[in-house]
């Protein structure tokens, strides 16, 4: 339940919004995205959190990053570490809960609403804590998905869940656009001159 009057905060955990829509089936249209919560109350801010490859020329998420940078929202980067475990295995981190946490909190004495897009259950106490300050929360994930997408206990601390799978038709991104995208992407690359 969203009210008009209230001052809203998106916060998108960029690398488990993207799972989510996978799992559900559909791509995020993120200027649907940002509309459709401008439409649902003063948004104050909305931040996109994500973890980037060192070599950012060859990062498929670049043009994202970039596009959301200069379309209105505040993007959070931190670079990819890898590192090798106990078992020789080679790992990779990016984490950005602490970030999204933080800024949370900071901006807490201007929300109304928070709406995280995330369904890691690390983020339940953030959610108490965006409580405790008189922050209603809404919680974006999927309970569609087998296993669902959400840690149970995020779900049942939150004020209201959302299942991303009910948004789909509001901020999806229409399947022809991205056929339309690929052949004048296509028909760019063909266009070029041979070396």
């Amino acid at each position: 339940m969203f009210y008009s009057d209230e001052r809203l905060g998106l916060f998108i955990d960029g690398a488990n919004l993207y799972a989510t829509a996978r799992g559900v089936g559909f791509d995020i249209d993120f200027r649907r995205l940002l509309r459709e919560f401008q439409g649902r109350g003063y948004l104050i801010r909305a931040y996109y959190y994500t973890a980037l490859a060192e070599d950012l020329e060859v990062s498929t998420i670049r043009p994202l990053i970039d596009w959301l940078d200069y379309n209105g929202y505040t993007v959070v980067t931190k670079p990819i570490k890898e590192f090798t475990d106990s078992q020789g295995r080679r790992k990779v981190k990016g984490n950005l809960d602490i970030e999204l946490a933080i800024d949370a909190l900071e901006l807490a004495d201007k929300l109304d609403h928070m709406v995280l897009f995330s369904g890691d259950g690390d983020f339940t106490p953030l959610v108490a804590a965006m409580q405790r300050r008189g922050v209603r929360v809404t919680v974006v994930s999927t309970v569609t998905t087998q296993p669902a997408m959400i840690a149970d206990d995020l779900r049942r601390r939150a004020d209201h869940f959302l299942d991303l799978a009910d948004l789909s038709a509001k901020i999806g991104r229409d399947p022809a656009e991205r056929v339309a995208r690929e052949a004048r992407r296509q028909a760019a690359v063909d266009t070029m001159p041979q070396s």
